[in-house]
């Protein structure tokens, strides 16, 4: 996989796994993350009679929402493309960025070279998904120093308690927890819908653009956006 040059990607529907095509980069300056959980309570009748204080009962069945608002500005940028297995790069003008974002959002899921699946945001990070620190392993493929030292290869660690940010390892921001399946922060989690990434190339944030807006002044080429997007499994 291509390694990102951008820290925030809107991906396609039709994105296969290279983050230089089927995606449109943004240039974020700031993003905001919303987690508002769902919880049924009401209030227990006559509890302050002998407790002197009022009980509020609560039920956490596991319902919440997830929002991500991004503000930033569009400006004149390649898109690569891929139709029936012909790469396309184009230059586009910031303003014909913005109405092709703005034509996705439209869209249905059906449009796979229109509508949006994923949203990517680049973070820093020390620790991997198995608590350690992160680093490199001598078989590429492996990113964590668990399954690296499991399968006999050498850990080469990169992040120590003085690492500074710069250090840091990108990766996409989630929603998961470190860990497999009943272990670490997953323990009592029997089947993890997502794994904590170890790469910048593993998966983002699904969903869909819950709104997008843009404005065009006449005094700069730059164009603002705002856009909110809604972490959610997307059918069809």
């Amino acid at each position: 996989m291509t390694a990102a040059t951008h820290y925030v990607y809107l991906k396609f529907q039709s994105y296969s796994g290279n983050i230089q095509q089927n995606t449109i980069p943004l240039r974020a300056t700031g993003v905001s993350v919303s987690v508002s959980k769902t919880i049924p309570a009401f209030p227990v009748p006559l509890s302050g009679i002998a407790t002197g204080e009022s009980i509020t009962a609560a039920l956490d069945l596991g319902m919440a929402t997830k929002n991500i608002t991004i503000n930033g500005v569009i400006v004149d940028d390649f898109i690569t493309k891929v139709f029936d297995g012909t790469v396309t790069t184009r230059k586009f003008t910031a303003h014909e960025i913005a109405q092709m974002i703005a034509s996705g959002v439209d869209s249905t899921g059906l449009a796979k070279n229109q509508a949006f699946s994923e949203l990517v945001v680049l973070i820093p990070s020390f620790v991997a998904s198995d608590y350690n620190y992160r680093g490199t392993c001598s078989a590429s493929s492996l990113k964590n120093k668990t399954d690296c030292e499991a399968a006999g290869a050498t850990w080469t660690p990169a992040i120590t308690d003085n690492s500074e940010r710069l250090d840091g390892f990108n990766i996409p921001l989630m929603f998961g927890s470190r860990g497999d399946a009943l272990k670490l922060d997953n323990a009592r989690v029997p089947l993890p819908l997502t794994s904590f990434p170890d790469a910048e190339t593993e998966t983002g944030i699904t969903g869909f653009v819950r709104s997008f807006g843009f404005e065009m002044n006449a005094d700069t080429f730059e164009i603002t956006f705002n856009l909110e997007f809604e972490s959610a499994n997307i059918f069809p």
